[in-house]
């Protein structure tokens, strides 16, 4: 795993979203991480590549890897893309 981000800003970015988007974040894994059973789920790692999770499926803990559209070098595209994921997973669930 590539990262343009130190390990403080990784811990920033996963307290954020496991504090404000853990819903945002199971979304995410059913629809795009191939884990439609997933019940829980936790932000586990931010790279370059791709944002990565915990999620608990059928009890046990697995780790869902999901991409960006796009290599990231800056802390700011994070939010882009983790809002990108978002909007996507809700279409495909149809969530509104």
């Amino acid at each position: 795993m590539s990262t343009p981000f130190t390990p403080d800003v990784v811990e920033a970015i996963k307290r954020h979203m496991n504090d404000d988007h853990a819903d945002d974040a199971l979304l995410i894994c059913r629809a795009l991480g191939g884990r439609p059973e997933a019940t829980g789920a936790v932000t586990s790692g931010v790279d370059a590549e791709a944002i990565e999770f915990l999620a608990t499926v059928e009890g046990r803990e697995v780790t869902v890897r999901v991409p960006w559209s796009t290599t990231l070098t800056e802390r700011a595209q994070v939010r882009t893309e983790v809002v990108r994921l978002y909007r996507e997973a809700c279409a495909a669930l149809g969530v509104p």
